[in-house]
């Protein structure tokens, strides 16, 4: 059977695009360990570094496997180093106990490989003090309704969308609120104009006239509330919205793209595989007919399934090679994006909550507003008095204050 090693997930070991692919010799059908380094972009502003909750009640977790260990790096630092794993060069071909244990630790699943958990070896989490999107969604998830598998990426995508919808939805309230202060305002005003009592008098009766002024000064508060509703909340929230909806959709097709060319890449190394199989078969059976001498061409057709075994061992290696190269660069383009994905969300959710403290202190200022209008009545309906209403009446209307006497014979 043949070996070829397969790197472990980040973590453990990983290949950087950036370096070059080690080459394989004409003759040689050996993959040799490269040290690489790979820098994680530094945490964005605005994500929280505190401890998620519950951290230390269960180990942490990577790619669905628990992991153990002091954090190599504190929660401040800027970037982080991710290296290979250094091993001795296994020959493609042999049978000697390294072939098994290779193969033992790592495991295969949708054509990303993980360390195998029975042999996992210890990985650190990228971000071991917060509850980071870069450290849990690397496997799939079966699906719901059991139609396959949703990548974790997937996952994140669709909370950000349900984000993105949530938002609309809340422009669309605050709009619902606007038109309610509309016509809230309009009422208000044309009941102002009403002439019900307008015959009213004294202090009562100007009173009266200023319950009604103050309806039509609230009606032009509530048509300024609405107006700054409309400019301060609804406009922001449905703004923000639309430059989110191009952010998701400009992650969603870059880390689909690369996780379609790990696929076909995972496709060539099985075909590679095959063909090596074939070919290390082959060569046996060339070399069994030399040892009993069926056939005098039999050494001539062992050299020349030599030179194809070791050109298939040769094509295996430049395959892994690829898919190695393939899958660090969709793992640096996910810890990357689901980093972006977390800016964007804690921006989304510090943006919506400003905007519902604008909407609280637009409503505070409308209380105040309101009430400035009401004061004025207060302190009309203090100064009624009923007795001096009555001597104002009668020194306007009286008639003449002497009054009737009997009449006299």
């Amino acid at each position: 059977m043949p070996v070829f090693t397969v790197y472990p997930l980040p973590g453990s070991s990983v290949p950087s695009c950036a370096e070059g692919a080690p080459k394989p010799s004409g003759n040689a059908s050996t993959l040799d360990h490269a040290e690489t380094t790979w820098e994680r972009p530094s945490s964005s502003p605005g994500i929280s570094a505190s401890p998620g909750p519950h951290r230390s009640s269960l180990p942490p977790t990577v790619n669905g496997y628990h992991a153990s260990g002091t954090p190599a790096h504190p929660p401040e630092t800027a970037h982080m180093s991710l290296r290979k794993s250094t091993g001795d060069s296994q020959n493609l071909g042999s049978s000697s106990p390294g072939k098994k244990q290779s193969k033992e630790n790592t495991i295969t699943i949708n054509c990303v490989t993980f360390p195998h958990p029975d042999t996992m070896p210890e990985q650190q989490l990228l971000k071991p003090t917060e509850w980071s999107y870069c450290d849990y969604f690397w496997a799939d998830k079966k699906d719901p309704q059991g139609n396959g598998t949703v990548a974790g990426f997937e996952l994140l995508l669709q909370k950000q969308l349900k984000g993105k919808q949530m938002q609309k939805e809340m422009s669309e309230f605050i709009r619902e609120r606007i038109k309610i202060e509309e016509e809230y305002a309009k009422n208000l005003a044309k009941l102002s104009q009403n002439s019900l009592a307008a015959q009213e008098e004294g202090s009562l009766g100007e009173a009266w006239a200023q319950v009604k002024k103050s309806l039509a000064d609230e009606a032009e508060v509530h048509l300024k509330f609405s107006a700054k509703l409309h400019s301060e909340v609804e406009k922001p929230l449905m703004n923000f919205r639309e430059n989110f909806k191009k952010d998701m959709k400009k992650c969603d097709h870059h880390i689909a793209d690369l996780r379609k060319q790990l696929a076909s890449r995972y496709a060539s190394v099985e075909k590679a595989r095959k063909a090596l199989t074939e070919r290390q078969r082959d060569l046996e059976m060339k070399t069994q007919q030399l040892e009993i001498k069926l056939s005098n061409k039999t050494e001539e057709d062992i050299k020349k399934a030599r030179r194809k075994s070791t050109q298939a061992g040769d094509d295996l290696m430049r395959c892994v090679d690829l898919y190695n190269q393939a899958q660090s660069k969709w793992f640096e383009e996910m810890v990357t994006t689901t980093l972006e994905l977390e800016r964007l969300e804690v921006e989304r959710v510090e943006m919506i909550r400003q905007h519902l403290c604008q909407y609280t202190q637009l409503r505070h200022e409308t209380d105040m507003f309101n009430q400035s209008t009401v004061e004025p009545v207060d302190q009309l309906l203090r100064k009624v008095d009923p007795a001096k209403d009555r001597e104002l009446w009668v020194r306007e209307h009286k008639t003449g204050n002497i009054r009737p006497v009997d009449m006299e014979i």
